[in-house]
């Protein structure tokens, strides 16, 4: 049941299963645990030595044999603490590497919910006001709230505003985390004859491009281009006044 979550915490599969095993069914020996986990007792073995590294699993050794038993589920905490203070301790030093890159011009692409995610990102890392031209209601997707809630509050705390051209039928799209999202923009929506299947964005040096976005909902394979050229960006910040000028509050 929360095999994948515990793979995301760094547990390999079979680690994470009989990690779950332990938790469900208490103290159990090497053949209980391949019996209840599904998984060939030699593979146990291996797996149940790297958890004892981990300090997530420790050994009862009793007059008929070993047996063993889970650590309290709030070491896993720990280790995601431990992990982010390794990472806090070089996180400096990796984003002055970072910075000192020159991008100049480049073009790359973004694909799907993480791409999403690593394109607002850069929104806060570049600084500057963002512009969208023909705007979906993304935002409505309930895989991005935990993630475009907390974006847009950051915007706020640095200045940052977002304009946003919508495309008239998001004014149908009933959904909450739309509704409190735009209360944060400045949006207006363009008349109906200029709906498309793209979507525009601007910010900073960088233009981006997304196609066959559907409206109020965010395609996993979705992905789209971003172009880095100050004077593209330019250009289409100009465009997108001339749009905002006819479209409706």
């Amino acid at each position: 049941m929360y095999t994948e979550t515990l793979q995301g915490l760094g547990l390999a599969r079979n680690e994470a299963r009989i990690y779950e095993t332990l938790i469900k069914e208490g103290i159990l020996s090497i053949g209980e645990i391949a019996t209840h986990s599904g998984i060939n007792r030699r593979n146990v073995y291996d797996s149940i030595n790297r958890l004892t590294e981990k300090g997530l699993v420790f050994e009862l050794i009793e007059k008929e044999g070993s047996r063993f038993e889970a650590v309290n589920p709030e070491k896993l905490m720990e280790i995601v603490k431990e992990k982010e203070n390794t990472l806090a301790g070089v996180l400096p030093d990796l984003m002055k590497m970072y910075d000192k890159q020159s991008f100049g011009e480049a073009v790359y692409i973004y694909k799907g919910i993480e791409g999403y995610k690593n394109y607002m990102r850069d929104i806060l890392r570049v600084g500057q006001d963002v512009y969208t031209i023909g705007g979906k209601g993304t935002w409505a997707d309930d895989r991005l709230k935990s993630f475009s809630v907390p974006f847009v509050d950051e915007l706020q705390k640095k200045g940052l505003k977002m304009y946003i051209l919508y495309e008239a039928d998001v004014k149908k799209i009933k959904n909450d985390t739309l509704d409190v999202l735009k209360k944060k923009m400045v949006c207006r929506y363009l008349p109906k004859e200029y709906s498309t299947s793209v979507v525009l964005d601007i910010f900073g040096n960088r233009t981006l491009i997304f196609s066959n976005l559907a409206k109020g909902d965010f395609d996993e394979e979705a992905s789209f281009t971003v172009i880095v050229n100050q004077q593209i960006a330019n250009a289409f910040r100009v465009w997108f006044q001339a749009l905002w000028a006819i479209s409706k509050k």
